[in-house]
């Protein structure tokens, strides 16, 4: 969902509510939706017995199974392709693309919500968990496109988002009715009578407050994200157990996994002490350290996870490494893995609210220290991702790349052989791998998104430099990454026939799929080699990371090794040519497994071009 929130926190998420995708709070409902499908009504109380598949789940401590080896692919539906001429992509467009999917070699699509829902924050607002939000299509659809997706052995792992759902959800409908209403306690609310609400930040909300009055009931609800996504009540049994039924009602379809939107924030203090002064400022941090946290996630793992072959991935929203393990160490049969956000606060300016970068952009030694002290977090036990883009994070190629002309497509190559070439699941979102780029909106007219709106509101209230503040989204902002798919050259990019929801980026005409793919060299073919690279060679998922030059501002290599097998990655992360010295003790094995130039000499030093990436065989 959220992909995670501002720069409030020293992890800095920034949610989109989003993608952090993954399946939210269902109850177990009667009533007849889509397709004959139940939808959730408030009328349920417990859950179903459930027909689990029949596949043996791999033991908790299996060292290889099918999502470490995965490459993951993210498809954010809204963008990707439009079946009808509405202008909004859904699942029959995405139907259609799943041999283009299948070609890219990866192994798993991640679908950000697809559930009913009024979309305040593009699906993470969910009405319905057990229905297809209408713009998508219907659950006729969705059994289509998974079929389809098995068919080509791929697997798809939804969204859980089920710390909050929308206000429109039925549960909350009757929560908010009566104080006395059975529903009252699926979510958090505080009675006027007992004064203001200790405080608790909002990252959606215009004053940042997270607690909104209803005068129905002459109380407040408690709210992390936008008002209209009131967060759900863990602490009450009886909805953990309808979530826990929804899982498994996708899971008995054949979905492969969920993606856990902000999964580290369900557990809550209902008493609401006084935030500790070491949190303030990094509301994420507290929010992430609830009372029975991971006593819910063991609950969700013997309820709905450890009874099919599936995976589970946590948005590590505030989680810090020293957390980490408590999430995945396989002994304590919760999730399989967790990303971080550590990596997408480096260039930004620490403690800002409103994602603003640091002069210079980024330091290439923080981002190698940060990717090295989270590789050493899943060393010996666990596993972890790693990720460079997704529906919360602007453009890959132009946040950590150079998206001018004559370095895109390097750039853009470098950063996917650092994806497929670092220990952990590699996440990449769809269209980085034809290098598309930030489309850098001027006007905050041309926003749609929630958090982008809502933070230009607030500086416009306190006075802020609304300028420098659009400079600094034309950078940072979601929307730069949610802007269509460029799918030819024709109007629209291919995309729809009719006006696109989000206005498509202009270089369509020369960035685009149709194009690339017949280029041998194109961003694309490029992308297809690594992944068939990684396929072919177990040590570059399994193997031992170990950084090399630590200290060069400029070049970032280090070495992967199982066994007899060894290789070198070595990355120029700068627009200039770069001589590096190979260190003592190390000498190519081989021509090199990746390049992207077209040239390269094996020597005492090498001689990088700007942005290459090499990965040699070594002895």
């Amino acid at each position: 969902m959220k992909n995670l929130f501002s720069d409030a926190f020293a992890t800095a998420k920034h949610f989109t509510r989003r993608a952090l995708p993954l399946l939210g709070g269902a109850l177990l409902l009667a009533g007849c939706g889509q397709s004959g499908q139940k939808t959730e009504t408030a009328t349920a109380t417990g859950a179903a017995a459930d027909t689990s598949r029949t596949a043996t789940p791999p033991a908790a401590g299996d060292a290889h199974t099918w999502w470490k080896e995965a490459v993951v692919y993210q498809v954010y539906p809204r963008s990707y392709q439009d079946s009808n001429g509405d202008g909004v992509g859904d699942l029959r467009g995405l139907i259609s693309r799943l041999d283009y999917i299948k070609s890219l070699g990866v192994n798993v699509i991640w679908l950000n919500p697809i559930y009913g829902s009024p979309n305040d924050d593009n699906g993470y607002d969910i009405s319905d968990y057990r229905a297809i939000m209408k713009d998508f299509g219907t659950m006729q659809d969705f059994d289509e496109l998974l079929k389809g997706m098995h068919q080509r052995g791929l697997k798809v792992v939804l969204d859980l988002v089920v710390n909050h759902s929308s206000d429109e959800h039925a549960w909350f409908k009757q929560s908010r009715s009566s104080r006395t209403n059975p529903y009252r306690d699926y979510y958090h609310w505080w009675p006027k009578e007992k004064g203001t609400p200790p405080k608790r930040e909002s990252f959606f909300d215009v004053k940042g407050d997270a607690w909104a009055y209803d005068a129905l009931t002459n109380a407040y609800y408690l709210h992390y994200f936008s008002r209209k996504q009131p967060d759900l009540n863990w602490e009450n049994p009886k909805l953990r157990q309808e979530i826990y039924s929804m899982m498994r009602f996708w899971f008995d379809k054949g979905v492969d996994g969920f993606r856990m939107d902000v999964i580290p924030f369900i557990s809550k203090d209902t008493t609401f002490p006084p935030i500790p002064a070491e949190y303030h400022g990094d509301y994420g941090r507290y929010y992430a350290n609830g009372p029975h946290l991971h006593q819910y996630l063991q609950e969700m793992n013997r309820e709905a996870l450890s009874k099919y072959p599936v995976m589970s991935v946590a948005e590590g929203a505030g989680v810090t490494a020293a957390q980490a393990l408590s999430f995945v160490d396989p002994a304590r049969q919760e999730l399989n893995m967790l990303y971080h956000f550590e990596g997408m606060s480096v260039g930004q300016v620490p403690g800002s609210k409103y994602r603003t970068p640091v002069p210079g952009r980024y330091s290439l030694l923080d981002f190698k220290r940060v990717y090295t002290k989270w590789d050493s977090v899943f060393a010996q036990k666990g596993w972890g991702t790693v990720y460079l883009g997704n529906h919360d994070q602007p453009r890959m190629t132009t946040r950590w790349g150079d998206d001018r002309p004559a370095f895109r497509a390097p750039s853009s190559k470098l950063l996917t052989t650092f994806l497929l070439t670092m220990r952990g699941t590699p996440y990449y979102y769809g269209g980085d791998e034809l290098g598309m780029t930030n489309i850098r909106f001027k006007k905050i007219e041309d926003y749609h998104d929630i958090e982008s709106r809502n933070m230009y509101k607030q500086l416009q209230a306190s006075g802020g430099d609304l300028t420098k503040f659009l400079t600094a989204q034309q950078l940072l902002a979601r929307e730069n990454g949610r802007t269509p798919f460029q799918w030819d050259a024709t109007a629209n990019a291919g995309f729809t026939t009719g006006k696109p929801w989000l206005t498509v980026n202009p270089n369509y005409s020369t960035i685009n799929e149709a194009a690339e793919d017949k280029d041998p060299h194109s961003v694309l073919n490029y992308f297809r080699q690594a992944t068939a690279l990684r396929r072919q060679h177990p040590v570059l998922v399994y193997g031992k990371y170990e950084l090399l030059d630590a200290a060069n501002p400029h070049i970032y290599a280090y070495t992967r090794t199982q066994g007899n097998d060894k290789a070198l990655v070595i990355l120029n992360f700068t627009s200039e040519k770069r001589d590096w010295p190979m260190p003592a003790g190390l000498q190519a094995n081989g021509a090199p497994w990746l390049n992207n130039y077209p040239d390269f000499v094996a020597g005492p030093t090498l001689a990088l071009q700007p942005w290459q990436a090499v990965v040699l065989p070594i002895r």
